[in-house]
């Protein structure tokens, strides 16, 4: 996500603090980073990919983020069936668009608490996907890039 569309989502977003946010396709872990400096109280970094998760691991480190951010090197999937109960404040999507996996996104929304907002980062030109027990908010488009802002439901 790139750091224009990344300003649009937090100030869509507008006040966060002392929320729990969950970065679930962390990539460089951009996302938590700016969840903790915009006020959020902790953030989870969940990243398969060996080099990124030593990279946010040395980030965190840098930036003395250690108390406020948890970096996880796992497969999204397999940590949310091991961690089914859960929940955040704030659920952030990015997933890779080589892999859409709606089930897998689906699965995710589950780690939303009720009233909750989970806001993916979507292809801009497909339509947005619905998902069962969330009601759709607001959508951004942003040429390439669409974020779509949900809230728990149930």
């Amino acid at each position: 996500m790139s750091e224009k569309v990344r300003g649009a989502l937090f100030n869509t977003l507008g006040d966060i603090e002392g929320l729990s946010v969950l970065d679930a396709f962390a990539g460089s872990g951009a996302l938590a980073y700016e969840a903790i400096s915009r006020g959020a109280a902790s953030a989870l970094a969940i990243e398969l990919d060996k080099t990124a998760h030593k990279a946010i691991d040395e980030s965190i480190k840098q930036l003395g983020l250690d108390d406020q951010i948890k970096n996880l090197r796992a497969n999204v999937s397999g940590w949310s069936n091991n961690n089914a109960a859960k929940q955040f404040d704030l659920v952030l999507l990015d997933p890779p668009y080589n892999n859409l996996d709606r089930q897998l996104l689906q699965k995710l929304t589950k780690h939303a608490k009720a009233g909750g907002l989970i806001v993916l980062s979507w292809p801009g030109k497909e339509p947005a996907p619905p998902f069962e027990g969330l009601e759709q908010v607001t959508n951004k488009n942003h040429g390439d890039i669409q974020l779509v802002f949900y809230r728990k439901i149930k």
